[in-house]
């Protein structure tokens, strides 16, 4: 799975980047904010990466700092929202701006978001409310609940549901810091096998 990359901008188009790492080129979509916040094409850069996995296709979305990715993030685990949903929101309002609608239930800025109607908007607030901080981030967030993060958006790509996501992951945590690649397979085990939990 991968979270992270550094490479060379190769080029860079409202929605996508290709970022050239020791030869390869990887292609990923991005919102607008990411991309106005992007080098020069050429330049060094270093993209945060959530992998989505779907039936037939692998996506790799890119994002400039660590607080969008974590938005994104919970925003595609909010029911009828989809990773490139998602995206696009993000297109139209910042974190830390999201937060804050979020917090103050202020539907009239949320529906203000191209593709966001009020059923949404209303979801989105009842939802988020408490997972976004004002800067963006999860409230308590710590390096621990960011692998556990990625985790559960890992198992939300092979098409698992939040909630059992993330009492899966929640139920191996256990104590010391674990890898992600550890904790995502522990967790499909303790999915798969009832009671695998207690054993890993």
């Amino acid at each position: 799975m991968i979270g992270r990359l550094r490479g060379v901008l190769a080029e860079k188009l409202p929605g996508e980047v290709l970022l050239d790492v020791g030869g390869v080129g990887y292609q990923a979509l991005i919102s607008l904010q990411t991309f106005y916040a992007l080098p020069p094409q050429g330049e060094r850069v270093e993209l945060f990466i959530v992998t989505n996995l779907r039936e037939n296709a692998l996506e790799l979305f890119a994002f400039a700092g660590c607080e969008e990715k974590i938005a994104f993030n919970l925003l595609r685990g909010v029911t009828g929202i989809g990773p490139r949903l998602a995206l696009s929101l993000l297109s139209g309002i910042e974190p830390g701006e999201l937060a804050k609608a979020v917090g103050a239930s202020d539907i009239a800025r949320l529906v203000a978001i191209p593709g966001i109607g009020r059923k949404t908007a209303e979801r989105l607030v009842v939802e988020l409310r408490g997972k976004l901080a004002s800067d963006g981030e999860a409230p308590g967030r710590s390096a621990a609940s960011g692998i556990e993060e990625d985790t559960v958006s890992a198992l939300l790509g092979l098409g698992y549901k939040r909630g059992e996501a993330e009492k899966a992951v929640r139920a191996v945590r256990g104590a010391g810091e674990p890898t992600l690649e550890s904790l995502i397979r522990r967790s499909l085990l303790a999915m798969a096998t009832p009671g695998a939990a207690s054993k890993t």
